[in-house]
């Protein structure tokens, strides 16, 4: 598979493309523990192409799309400036999302994103997520640094989750 990850721009390509990761990975991750139906009044009533639009034109966002053989797989959206509860003042921060769709997921792509990703956040101090227990990224995650700093709940339907932190400096 040919892989590439790249910076995408809130064109109406790349929107549908970042939709097309949401509605798969929000299936996968959720279909366990949520109903059929929840889960698809949420797609339809929360995933506004508008809105991600606003959010994608915010000079202090970034999104980064991968693609295996030209097809949507998998993404990264880097929000510069945002904090959670337990970043030390002074520190500039920054949250990531995370996510590969689950028939895509190898290292391979772990690594592809993860690189991009990397290479943008370069000018922060620290890196945090909040994902899911049950996200298969999570380890990944860990095994390249991030820490877990405290126990929260995350996604539409506010599962068990943790807030994951990598210091720039110190990776």
């Amino acid at each position: 598979m040919d892989i590439i990850s790249k910076f995408t721009v809130g064109s109406e390509e790349g929107i549908s493309d970042l939709i097309a990761i949401i509605d798969s990975s929000v299936y996968a991750l959720h279909q366990k523990l949520v109903g059929e139906e929840e889960i698809q009044r949420y797609i339809h009533k929360e995933i506004d192409p508008r809105k991600m639009i606003n959010e994608l034109n915010d000079l202090s966002n970034q999104l980064i799309m991968m693609y295996g053989d030209q097809k949507p797989i998998g993404y990264s959206l880097i929000k510069s400036g945002s904090l959670h509860p337990g970043i030390p003042e002074g520190k500039r921060a920054t949250e990531i999302s995370f996510v590969i769709i689950s028939e895509f997921d190898s290292p391979e792509t772990r690594q592809s994103l993860w690189k991009k990703c990397r290479s943008a956040v370069h000018f922060t101090d620290m890196i945090w997520i909040n994902i899911l227990d049950h996200d298969p990224l999570s380890e990944f995650l860990k095994e390249i640094g991030f820490v877990s700093v405290s126990a929260s709940k995350a996604g539409p339907f506010q599962l068990s989750s943790h807030i994951l932190e990598l210091d720039i400096n110190k990776a």
